[in-house]
């Protein structure tokens, strides 16, 4: 099991949220995003982090994912953003030019990947000098927080430890990240854990709806039909509350500069 990114069914699975204003001011904090003039959102996915930059005055982004069926909904998503634009590529070999771009992003996408060395390799190539390294990822730490009614995918891991293996062979602890950051020749770096909203439910209903469709999930796609069910049923036993369900995710953010 596991998603199929290349399957047009899941074209629109991450399309369907915006940048929370958490994760925004979090980014402002880092990095001077004033003076971002071209921006590359690796693994972009969806789009929803491409136009969050454009939104904070970046003046153009380029997002790099390697499905063609997910750039479909990004060109979708972002069609009013004359100033995004999207290519098919991979973190290992964008096929881009050198030197081009004031910073990088790469959120949630280094736990799809084997290879950190390569990737930080090509997002160095692809740098200006004094450019800066944006990654977002879970670590061990995050992901085995407990279940409740924000952290709803501690709930995910409670009903099915074998989903813990799964995080444990692709999350990287934050110490190899830096390291390896460190070995290609990133300097200044620096890690933020961030509480970032996911969603706001106006019910419980509006919650399960969206874990009965594995939106924007990919973990979810290791359970089965009949799993699904059994944690949907988990978490509306687990709820306390019916209404305005905040849910939120807690990741690691690393910045470097080139």
């Amino acid at each position: 099991m596991g998603i199929d990114f290349h399957s047009k069914e899941n074209s629109i699975t991450y399309t369907t949220r915006e940048a929370d204003h958490s994760w925004i001011e979090s980014i402002k904090g880092l990095i001077p995003v004033e003076n971002i003039s071209k921006a590359l959102d690796i693994g972009c996915g969806g789009g929803i982090y491409s136009k969050a930059l454009s939104d904070m005055g970046v003046e153009t982004v380029t997002g790099v994912d390697f499905s063609k069926a997910i750039l479909e909904g990004a060109r979708e998503n972002c069609k009013n953003y004359d100033n995004i634009s999207f290519v098919n590529g991979n973190a290992y070999e964008t096929n881009l030019n050198s030197q081009t771009y004031d910073l990088i992003l790469e959120r949630a996408l280094i736990h799809h990947l084997n290879d950190l060395r390569s990737c930080f390799l090509e997002a160095f190539r692809l740098l200006k000098d004094n450019s800066f390294y944006i990654l977002q990822d879970r670590t061990p730490e995050d992901y085995l927080l407990e279940g409740d009614e924000n952290h709803i995918r501690g709930y995910f891991f409670e009903l099915f430890p074998r989903l813990v293996d799964k995080e444990s062979n692709r999350r990287y602890k934050s110490q190899f990240v830096i390291e390896m950051l460190q070995e290609v020749g990133f300097s200044h770096i620096e890690e933020v854990k961030l509480w970032e909203t996911r969603a706001i439910y106006e019910d419980k209903a509006q919650l399960l709806k969206d874990i009965s469709d594995r939106t924007g999930r990919s973990i979810l796609h290791e359970l089965d039909d009949n799993e699904l069910k059994l944690l949907i049923n988990h978490i509306d036993k687990s709820l306390s509350t019916d209404t305005n369900i905040i849910e939120k995710d807690r990741w690691m953010i690393w910045k470097a500069v080139k």
